[in-house]
């Protein structure tokens, strides 16, 4: 059987085809690569925020959970803070105000115990239930109670000044390695001092 020549050239890819198909190939790829480190990064991020909007909104039940102001004590009383007797765990903090200017980093339980550490009970975890050890070393938690005008509940009074009002706020923040601070959840709850019948 005789072949031409023509036929011949045509039996395989040439050279510009089988590099042009490998491009387009590689360019395919690397699309798909890209789509789904965004779609990683993007539920890494989520998994990061509700984390932290977990702890936020738990340390916020736990400082609301308190009295008003502590027994015997003016519910206009400045400056806020824990009394001597208060301290140094936040498990002894009796009422909000003790949590005026708290912080943790990293996130701590009531007894001061590493966030995924403890039992809830001032105790430890067993070994192999706590969480890694480095999850949220670099995350930080803070507080921030502050009196509030009765009128406009957004706006902060100056240092000083009172009233019946006080707002509370809870951070959670997360200490980037060149040193960045960058909020991952904030709560804000407002609070208002009722006279006991």
């Amino acid at each position: 059987m005789v072949t031409s020549a023509a036929a011949v050239r045509r039996r395989g890819f040439t050279l510009v085809e089988a590099l042009t198909a490998i491009t387009v190939c590689t360019l395919a790829g690397a699309a798909v690569v890209l789509a789904l480190n965004s779609a990683y990064r993007s539920n890494e991020s989520m998994i990061q925020w509700l984390q932290a909007q977990g702890l936020a909104e738990q340390l916020a039940d736990e400082i609301a959970g308190k009295r008003y102001h502590a027994v015997g004590a003016d519910p206009e009383q400045w400056p806020l803070g824990p009394g001597g007797h208060e301290g140094p765990s936040r498990s002894q903090y009796d009422d909000i105000d003790d949590f005026a200017q708290y912080s943790a980093g990293p996130p701590v339980d009531s007894w001061d115990i590493a966030v995924g550490q403890g039992d809830g009970q001032g105790g430890w975890r067993h070994p192999a239930l706590r969480l890694d050890s480095q999850m949220f070393q670099s995350w930080q938690q803070q507080v921030r109670v502050y009196y509030v005008d009765p009128n406009d509940w957004s706006q902060e009074l100056p240092p000083g000044q009172t009233s019946r009002v006080r707002a509370l706020e809870v951070r959670i923040r997360l200490v980037e390695p060149d040193g960045t601070v960058r909020t991952l959840a904030e709560v804000r709850r407002v609070f208002a001092y009722v006279p006991p019948p």
